[in-house]
């Protein structure tokens, strides 16, 4: 018994050694989902007061949070290990896109919440800006 102890012992600090390069990046891509979610919530309740009309906290959108912050960490080490262990010689960087990808859409979620938390103008301005240049990007105007 003492032997698979330390069998699955080593082979869990095997996979944190692994992993351990993109622990940054899973931090900072579940700070933008975490921030997103907060202030998600806060402009629900807003929008819930103006409306006058009773808000409660649904812990189904909480679990459809903690769903995709569990796919974005499997994504993030799935594209980790095909950067550094599969097409480590094209230095493709994918792991780095997708979060990158990931804290963008976060951003923009997190600017629509600001906007409708605060009705500040600068959020909203923020917002269509960041459209604009999407737009200007991407050539989809």
């Amino acid at each position: 018994m003492e032997a698979l102890y330390k069998f699955i012992s080593g082979l869990l600090v095997s996979l944190v050694g692994l992993f351990a390069p993109i622990a940054p990046m899973i931090l900072c891509t579940m700070l933008f989902i975490a921030v997103d979610f907060l202030t998600g919530v806060a402009a629900d309740r807003r929008q819930a007061l103006r409306e006058e009309r009773t808000w409660y906290f649904e812990s189904a959108k909480a679990w459809r949070t903690i769903r995709k912050a569990a796919l974005v960490v499997v994504a993030l080490a799935m594209a980790w290990l095909i950067d550094s262990c599969i097409l480590d010689f094209m230095n493709l960087r994918l792991a780095r896109l997708f979060a990158g990808f990931t804290c963008g859409v976060e951003l923009w979620s997190f600017l629509e919440n600001a906007a409708q938390l605060s009705d500040a103008p600068l959020f909203e301005w923020l917002r269509k800006y960041v459209h604009r240049r999407l737009a200007q990007e991407v050539g989809d105007e």
